[in-house]
């Protein structure tokens, strides 16, 4: 069956001038594409611009929000508008060029949860592209480095805490497409850039953005891209073949114990996953929370700590023909007669610190075979700094694995 709703395409990525000349690249030549973009630079007085252009209408209008965050901008302004776009005659195609400080993930989450009126926006709309633009000059540096988005005034809202390496990061990963802008300052940059995107970005095709049309844009997408489909936290965390080998000094380890965490001693392991790493993602199996995994992200000196939902082996946990089929794939494979699916698997990319001492730290987290035998029961009292939650703004606008989080910053050399 032909699906008649308008393609929706997505631009990302930390560098405004490389976002824009995408947009104007995919909007070139085409009257029926209308390009939509909120700048949130303004955010925090509760001031957005948004920009609508759409054949030759270039419409500018100022907006005051009651609350300065990116949720209440997603949900009182950006869906009904891209609602509304969907239902005009003379609109084939939208594309959603995103503010510097927005994930595509969450964007995505949004538009395929929260509801506008009685439908969601894709119901009317269907994503046939998220493209992340890499700056090669800068983007290694602000991957890797430990600068806070307010540092360079590109906060989401007055206490965005997120750094650089934490967006930067989250834009390449949700992206079916990397429009390489740009050169690098040098061969050592150039070499290192990708080895990092080779291991957090494998299955994403790199074209040059100045070599691109829409026509060749949207051929790049793999067939079997996500095309903004949300991750499931309990799904695979290695996508495509990312070298397991160390390349300019960019290693990737893939943690994976079949027994549950300490939770002093997992928080005491915390540093291991921040210091001399560039990425860290996976889920968690702490003994004193049996019934929940969580999902651990760090980027940039920035740490993510969340729910990600409850494990198929817990007693509340949802029903085996509720879950995704890669999930029930991953939980037959791994079936512990005692635990279930429980078990520990971490994603860490490095680049200065070395994986087999983040494997021992971790490994030292584990419960021993004396605290394994004491059973569940006694597990539940042990004392949990994991226990302690921080909720994000708006909250309730969004129940991604992520929407319990507690953030921290290394700053001079201190958590």
């Amino acid at each position: 069956m032909t699906d008649l709703r308008p393609p929706l395409t997505l631009i990302c990525g930390l560098n405004a001038a490389a976002n824009a000349e995408l947009a104007e690249t995919l909007r070139a030549g085409d009257p029926a594409t209308a390009v939509v973009h909120h700048d949130l630079r303004r955010i925090g007085e509760g001031i957005v611009r948004r920009r609508v252009r759409l054949g030759a209408r270039d419409q500018l209008t100022t907006l005051e929000l009651a609350h300065g965050c990116v949720s209440c901008t997603l949900r009182e302004d950006l869906l009904p508008l891209l609602r509304t776009l969907s239902q005009r005659p003379e609109v084939g195609r939208v594309v959603l060029h995103l503010d510097e400080a927005m994930e595509p993930e969450r964007v995505v989450w949004s538009l395929t949860n929260v509801l506008v009126g009685d439908r969601t926006v894709l119901d009317f709309l269907r994503i046939d592209a998220v493209v992340a633009t890499v700056d090669v000059a800068t983007w290694l540096g602000d991957a890797t480095g430990d600068a806070a988005l307010s540092d360079r005034g590109l906060h989401g809202s007055p206490d965005d805490e997120r750094t650089l390496a934490q967006v930067a990061l989250a834009q390449v990963e949700s992206a079916d497409v990397l429009a390489l802008h740009g050169t690098a300052p040098d061969a050592w940059t150039a070499a290192t850039t990708a080895a990092v995107l080779d291991r957090v970005a494998s299955t994403a095709p790199r074209p040059a953005l100045s070599t691109l049309d829409r026509e060749n844009l949207l051929a790049a997408v793999p067939r079997h891209a996500r095309r903004g489909a949300v991750a499931d936290p309990h799904g695979t965390l290695l996508h495509g073949q990312p070298p397991l080998d160390s390349d300019c000094g960019i290693a990737l380890l893939h943690y994976t114990a079949r027994r549950p965490f300490h939770p002093e001693r997992l928080h005491e392991a915390i540093d291991t996953l921040l210091d001399g790493v560039v990425r860290t993602r996976g889920r968690v199996w702490v003994a004193s929370q049996p019934d929940v995994a969580l999902w651990v992200e760090s980027a940039g000196g920035g740490l993510g700590i969340g729910h990600a939902g409850p494990w198929l082996a817990a007693d509340d946990g949802p029903a085996w023909d509720a879950v995704s089929p890669e999930r029930r794939t991953l939980a037959s494979l791994r079936w512990d007669p005692v635990f279930g699916d429980r078990a520990q698997e971490l994603v860490v990319v490095t680049q200065h610190a070395a994986p087999s001492e983040i494997r021992a730290a971790l490994d030292e987290a584990l419960l021993t075979d004396a605290e394994l035998a004491d059973g569940e029961p006694a597990w539940r009292h042990y004392p949990d700094p994991f226990g302690e939650w921080h909720a994000e703004p708006c909250e309730d606008t969004e129940t991604t694995r992520d929407d319990v989080t507690a953030s921290s910053r290394k700053e001079n050399g201190q958590q």
